[in-house]
């Protein structure tokens, strides 16, 4: 076996083994809510010495970590071979509601997590969330294939409009209780279609746009 299959077949029994606490987590706080779970809990479930876990694990705030990274790679999952000639709005919406769809079996636990993670008197907590939230618009962009460069004008107006975008999307989510997500689907949607219609303002369009444009002309 070579030393990058070596390496590989390391990094996917520790991803393996993450999954496999985090999993057994979100079962208990289904059952007790997020709150009461307790991470030597999880251990003594799973039959693992508190040591191993530790190891992966420094506490709660980790395994909700390792949970949250579950939507980022929902956003970034394969496309369909057409995504490409989506319009950006389209893709923009794709992506975002694979993050929010990833969770949707576990909604009342990820949003406990989330209340859990933006507890002011833990700044430890709070405090990393707006750097994930940056991460999350810079993944968002990736994964939608937005093509203004970092640092542009219109790079810049985009990350803005979609934090916003999350952030608002976000709250409705939390409180959607309506089947398929239909209402936190109808809101992006809208919120999209209002910012498509001024974003085309914006100095910096992809080539691809304006080609299209011309095209129809």
């Amino acid at each position: 076996m070579t030393m990058i299959a070596i390496q590989d077949s390391s990094r996917t029994e520790a991803s393996s083994f993450a999954d496999l606490v985090v999993d057994e987590a979100v079962r208990q706080a289904e059952e007790q809510g997020w709150q009461a779970v307790r991470l030597s809990e999880v251990a003594r479930s799973l039959g693992l010495p508190m040591s191993v876990v530790l190891e992966r694990f420094r506490d709660m705030d980790d395994v909700a970590n390792a949970w949250f990274e579950r939507g980022w790679r929902g956003m970034l999952a394969e496309k369909p071979d057409t995504f490409e000639d989506w319009p950006e709005r389209v893709r923009i919406e794709h992506c975002l509601q694979a993050w929010f769809d990833t969770f949707s079996a576990h909604h009342r636990v990820t949003v406990q997590m989330l209340k859990t993670k933006a507890h002011l008197p833990h700044p430890h907590t709070w405090v990393p969330m707006v750097f994930d939230l940056s991460r999350t618009v810079q993944w968002l962009r990736e994964a939608a294939r937005l093509e203004a460069r970092y640092g542009t004008r219109r790079a810049q107006v985009e990350e803005i409009a979609l934090t916003s975008l999350f952030l608002a999307a976000l709250a409705v989510w939390a409180a959607d209780t309506s089947e398929g997500q239909r209402r936190t689907r109808r809101f992006i949607d809208k919120r999209l279609k209002r910012g498509e219609s001024w974003m085309k303002w914006v100095p910096g369009a992809s080539s691809r746009r304006r080609h299209v444009a011309e095209a129809q002309l």
